[in-house]
């Protein structure tokens, strides 16, 4: 594994430090001890605290975006879409639960112009899922009694509270609570007879390769 550089060391002590002791009770000098770093090291890669925050936020609201994206692309369907877009939703909280953590601790501390470029994005990302969910049911494979709205804020809601709970040393790891969400989730909004195509029976954990 090579090392790491200073943009990631001085990134992963802010993490630490934000976590332990929130984002006003954390200076740079601190930031820049904890990651054995310098202050020349931490303005050449950022030009303040506030944008090393904004930096973490944009960090894993990129990633799931740019993963949907991905699906939508890769996939034909808007089941295989929105199947891809949960999982890969599910597995970011292995790969930046920290990142997660301090948003949702300190994004009332981001500065308005910062906020807005993460807004932009969070607003992307809503209404690629809105669009989805609605393709989904103009196909006829997702239920029409539930509205895409409901539907699609109900799968943020339900897949946005593991930051609160997951632990890598739990008993399930990331990709088993991928299936159980997965799961979960596509058995609620395909209709019966969506449920049934053979094509979907990844979707769920009793499918088995023969």
């Amino acid at each position: 594994m090579g090392r790491k550089s200073t943009k990631t060391k001085i990134t992963d002590a802010a993490l630490t430090l934000f976590e332990e002791k929130g984002y006003h009770a954390v200076t740079v000098d601190q930031i820049v001890q904890e990651s054995s770093t310098s202050k020349g090291g931490f303005y050449h890669h950022f030009k303040s605290k506030d944008e090393l925050l904004y930096t973490i936020h944009d960090t894993f609201i990129t990633y799931v975006l740019d993963q949907a994206l991905t699906a939508r692309e890769n996939y034909v369907t808007p089941a295989e879409q929105l199947y891809e877009t949960v999982r890969s939703f599910v597995l970011m909280f292995d790969k930046f639960r920290s990142h997660v953590t301090v948003f949702y601790q300190e994004s009332l501390y981001l500065a308005p112009e910062y906020f807005e470029e993460i807004k932009k994005k969070r607003d992307e990302y809503k209404e690629l899922m809105f669009a989805t969910v609605q393709a989904g049911k103009k196909q006829h494979e997702f239920r029409q009694e539930l509205p895409a709205p409901i539907m699609s804020m109900a799968i943020f809601g339900m897949i946005n509270w593991t930051y609160k709970w997951y632990r890598t040393d739990g008993v399930y790891n990331i990709y088993e609570i991928a299936d159980m969400f997965s799961d979960m989730i596509m058995h609620a909004v395909l209709t019966e007879t969506a449920r049934e195509k053979k094509e979907y029976q990844r979707f769920f954990m009793n499918y088995q390769i023969l």
